[in-house]
C-alpha cells in the first residue's frame, strides 16, 4: 500500500503543470486506495470466521478427547476386576470352570423360571376358577349320590369247633383240595373262633370260594368230590350273577350296544372295589358326572358316558396281569370293537396324556368321584407306607431341612433351608416334588398339596447401661 502512495506522489508531480489532469488522477487514487482497503477488511473477516470455526473444532475436539480417556479408565477397571476374578479362579481345571460357570447360571436361571412359574399359576387359576367353579358345581349338584363304603366280607361262620377238622380232611386233602379247585388261600380261625377265611388277589374267586364254604358247611359233607361239585355250582351263580350285574349297569347308565364280552367283565367290577368304594357304584357316578360336564362344555356326551362305563373295565382281570388297569381296558376294548374316540378317551386316564376334550372330562369326573369326602377309605398299613414315602420324596430335595405329611396323608408340608432356597425357587421345588410323587406314588386316594415353607429370623438383645 506505501509503494502505490509513493508511486502516484511521483506522478502527480510530473504532472503538475496540468491541474485538470492532476485532479482526475487524485481521484483515480482515492478510488484504488478505498478498494483496496475493502478488500483488506473482507480478507481480515475471512480469516476471523476461520479462526472462529477453527477454535469450536478444537474445542469439540477436547470433549471427544476427554470422553476417550474416561472410557480408556473404565476398561482399566474392567481389566483389573477381571484380572482379580482370573486369579481366583486360576489353577482350576476347564471341567471345573465350565461347572462353576453354569452352577451360577443355573441358579439365575432357576429364579427366572420360579417367578414365570408364579406369574403363570396366578393367571391360569384366575382363569381357570372363574370358568371352572360354574361347570363343576352345577355337575355336582345334579348328581347327588349316597358315600359308598361297601365292604365285601371273606370270612364264613362255622356252627362248631368240630367241622374244622372235617373242612381240612385226613392229611389235609379236602382243605388242599378246595384250594386246589377254588385258586384261593384258606385259614382256619385259631382255637375258640369258629370262623374260616378264604383270601385272593381275584375277587370274583374270593365270592365262588366263599359261597362254596358256605354250601359245604351247610351240607356237612366234605370229601374232594362234593367239593368240586360246590365250586362249580358256586361258579354258575357267580357268573349269573355276573352277568346280570354287567345288565343292570348298562340299564342304569343308559348304553347299549356293547359284546357280551364286555358286559360280563362290567359285571364283574360288582365283587370289586378299591380303598372301600363299590367299583360298580363308582361307575355309575363318574357317568352322572361326566355327562353333567360334557353338557355343561359343549362335548360329545355320548362318547364321554362310554369312556366313563369302561374306564375301569381292566380292573376286572387285573389280579390276572402286571399292567396298569388303564391300558388293559383299553386292550379288551379294542379287540370286542370299541369305538377309538372312546377308548382313546379312558386310555390314559391315570396319566397325563389328555387328548380330547373327552378325555380330560373322563378325567375331571373320574378324579371328583374319588375324591369326594366319604368315597373312599384306605387300610391303616397302607395309609403309614403312603405318608413316610411321601416324606422320603421331599426329604430328598436338595435345600430341604424336614417335611411333614399331614392332612390323612393329603398334604406335605416341606421345610427348607432360607440360606439356599431362595423366594423364587420356592415355586420350582414345590412343582418338582409334586412332579416326582406323582411319579413314584401312582395310586392315592385323592390330591397330595405340596406346601414349601421358607421362613428367616433376626434377633438382637438390647443391654441395660
Amino acid at each position: 500500500m506505501d509503494e502505490l502512495k509513493t508511486r502516484l506522489e511521483q506522478l502527480l508531480s510530473s504532472f503538475n503543470a496540468d491541474s485538470q489532469v492532476a485532479e482526475e488522477l487524485k481521484a483515480a487514487a482515492r478510488e484504488l486506495v478505498l478498494e483496496a482497503k475493502s478488500e483488506a477488511l473482507s480478507i481480515k473477516q475471512q480469516a476471523e470466521a476461520r479462526l472462529e470455526d477453527v477454535s469450536g473444532k478444537e474445542e469439540q475436539l477436547s470433549v471427544v478427547i476427554k470422553r476417550s480417556e474416561e472410557k480408556e479408565k473404565q476398561l482399566v477397571e474392567i481389566y483389573e476386576k477381571e484380572a482379580a476374578a482370573l486369579e481366583k479362579i486360576d489353577g482350576l481345571s476347564k471341567k471345573e470352570a465350565e461347572e462353576k460357570l453354569l452352577n451360577v447360571i443355573d441358579k439365575e436361571l432357576a429364579e427366572e423360571y420360579a417367578r414365570r412359574i408364579r406369574e403363570n399359576e396366578d393367571k391360569i387359576k384366575a382363569e381357570s376358577d372363574r370358568r371352572a367353579r360354574g361347570i363343576l358345581v352345577s355337575a355336582m349338584q345334579r348328581v347327588g349320590t349316597e358315600n359308598v363304603g361297601e365292604y365285601t366280607t371273606y370270612s364264613v361262620d362255622l356252627p362248631d369247633e368240630d367241622i374244622k377238622g372235617r373242612i381240612i380232611g385226613k392229611d389235609g386233602r379236602n382243605i388242599k383240595a378246595f384250594e386246589e379247585h377254588s385258586g384261593v388261600s384258606v385259614e382256619i380261625g385259631e382255637p375258640g373262633e369258629p370262623v374260616v377265611t378264604v383270601s385272593s388277589f381275584d375277587p370274583v374267586r374270593r365270592e365262588i370260594a366263599k359261597r362254596a364254604m358256605e354250601k359245604l358247611v351247610a351240607d356237612g359233607r366234605i370229601q374232594p368230590t362234593r367239593i368240586e361239585e360246590a365250586i362249580k355250582a358256586s361258579k354258575e351263580e357267580v357268573d349269573a350273577v355276573i352277568r346280570e350285574a354287567g345288565e343292570d349297569l348298562l340299564y342304569r347308565a343308559g348304553l347299549t350296544g356293547f359284546a357280551q364280552e364286555i358286559v360280563d367283565l362290567l359285571g364283574r367290577l360288582k365283587f370289586r372295589s378299591s380303598y372301600g368304594q363299590n367299583m360298580i357304584e363308582h361307575t355309575l357316578e363318574v357317568i352322572k358326572l361326566g355327562a353333567a360336564i360334557a353338557t355343561e362344555v359343549g362335548a360329545n356326551v355320548e362318547v364321554v358316558k362310554r369312556a366313563c362305563l369302561l374306564h375301569d373295565i381292566g380292573k376286572a382281570v387285573t389280579a390276572e396281569t402286571d399292567q396298569g388297569h388303564a391300558e388293559v381296558g383299553a386292550e379288551i376294548c379294542r379287540r370286542y370293537g370299541v369305538a377309538e374316540d372312546v377308548v382313546v378317551a379312558f386310555e390314559g386316564h391315570h396319566t397325563d396324556v389328555l387328548p380330547t376334550p373327552e378325555a380330560v372330562i373322563m378325567y375331571l369326573a373320574d378324579a371328583i368321584s374319588g375324591a369326594r369326602p366319604g368315597a373312599r377309605k384306605e387300610d391303616y398299613e397302607g395309609y403309614v407306607n403312603r405318608v413316610k414315602e411321601l416324606e422320603e420324596i421331599a426329604d430328598a430335595f436338595a435345600g430341604v431341612q424336614k417335611s411333614y405329611a399331614i392332612a390323612a396323608g393329603k398334604e406335605v408340608r416341606v421345610l427348607v433351608n432360607p440360606a439356599e432356597i431362595s423366594d423364587a425357587e420356592m415355586f420350582k421345588l414345590a412343582h418338582d416334588i409334586a412332579h416326582e410323587i406323582h411319579e413314584r406314588i401312582t395310586n392315592f386316594p385323592a390330591p397330595i398339596k405340596v406346601n414349601v415353607v421358607r421362613e428367616t429370623r433376626a434377633s438382637a438383645v438390647a443391654k441395660p447401661g
